[in-house]
């Protein structure tokens, strides 16, 4: 019997809103998009680039750290520019395969049973 039993939190990939929320972003993005599908999928994955520099950038405002600009964000701000990566990463994922909520959710379980067992003392 396991000594650590298994914390099963629910699955935030579970919503159907989150999803198809999801596939209508990505199909607002392909009727607005005049590019081959190689050209727009690297372009959406870069997308994600800048969607992380406006985390930092939000960061480094709410900090105050550039003393030329002082505090110019809230922590309201660096919430909604991680909301903005994870979005963006989910519509990427979209445009690589129409089952991204299998993928996720796969991945996640692969995730969650690495530090599970990290925990427990495994490899």
């Amino acid at each position: 019997m396991d000594d650590h039993p298994r914390e099963h939190l629910p699955d935030p990939t579970d919503s159907p809103d989150l999803w198809d929320t999801i596939d209508r972003l990505h199909g607002w993005l392909d009727a607005h998009n005049d590019r081959a599908p190689q050209e727009a999928l690297l372009l959406r994955v870069l997308k994600l680039s800048e969607e992380v520099g406006e985390v930092a950038q939000a960061v480094i405002g709410t900090t105050g750290q550039n003393p030329r600009k002082g505090t110019t964000h809230t922590w309201d701000d660096v919430r909604a520019e991680l909301c903005d990566v994870v979005v963006t990463a989910m519509v990427a994922l979209r445009t690589l395969t129409p089952d991204t909520r299998a993928v996720l959710t796969a991945h996640l379980r692969r995730v969650s049973e690495r530090s599970e067992n990290h925990v427990r003392g495994g490899s």
